[in-house]
Formats: C-alpha cells, sequence, structure tokens
C-alpha cells in the first residue's frame, strides 16, 4: 500500500485489499449518502449506519482498484471494527493532501 497516495488495506475474506479515496470515491459516497457539501458529509460520517459503512467500503474499495471485491462486499467476511478503522484512515489519507 502507498500511503502517500493514499492508499491503505482492508482484510477481506482473509485477504489484505487495497481501499483509497479517489475523487470518484468521494463523490460517490457523497451521492450514495444524500449529501450536496462536504460539511453535511463530514456530519454523516460521525454517524454511519451498518448499511452505510458497507457502502462507503464498496466505494473506497473501488477508489483502490478493488472492484471486484467491491461487488460482493455485503456477502464478505469483514470485520466491522477494522472497517470503520480503515474508513477514518482512508478520509484522513485521502483528505491531507
Amino acid at each position: 500500500m502507498n500511503a502517500a497516495r493514499g492508499e491503505t488495506a482492508l482484510t477481506v475474506d482473509g485477504r489484505e485489499r487495497r481501499v483509497c479515496l479517489t475523487l470518484g470515491a468521494l463523490a460517490e459516497i457523497e451521492c450514495a449518502l444524500g449529501c450536496r457539501t462536504m460539511a453535511e458529509l463530514e456530519l454523516r460520517m460521525r454517524a454511519l449506519s451498518a448499511a452505510d459503512l458497507m457502502i462507503v467500503i464498496a466505494a473506497l474499495l473501488r477508489g483502490g482498484g478493488e472492484a471486484e471485491t467491491a461487488a460482493g462486499i455485503s456477502a464478505a467476511d469483514v470485520s466491522p471494527g477494522a472497517a470503520a478503522r480503515v474508513v477514518a484512515e482512508a478520509f484522513r489519507l485521502g483528505l491531507s493532501g
């Protein structure tokens, strides 16, 4: 993983997968969560449901080039705590540069 490019990793079904907050992933997340501004998105990200977390993880996986994994994420073995930590890390990396 390349943290300088905003990449981090999530273990899905026992395999490490790349996630990345790209501009496309960010737009996908905003749209899926019904947010029109970054301020709205920031508020929404503080209180994600499990379903919202899956949407965000899928978008971040697609941003990391893991479209096939993203397509099957609802049936995959993913630790909820790890997913939440990876989302926070991906946003930290993606919005810091």
